[in-house]
């Protein structure tokens, strides 16, 4: 399982997307950027948001 924390990506968000592979986080993160944050997340926004995504531990 893959995990990105929205607080690592520089919000001041307690948000944690968890799904199996990178472009799932990408999809949930850019969704959630948008209706949260108000912000688009453009390709070189999600390369960036694409280095913070871990892989879940536990």
């Amino acid at each position: 399982m893959k995990v990105l924390k929205c607080r690592e990506v520089g919000f001041d968000c307690n948000a944690v997307i968890r799904a199996e592979n990178e472009n799932e986080i990408l999809q949930q993160a850019a969704q959630h950027a948008r209706n949260v944050h108000g912000v688009e997340v453009t390709p070189e926004m999600a390369q960036q948001v694409k280095t913070l995504i871990r892989e879940e531990k536990g």
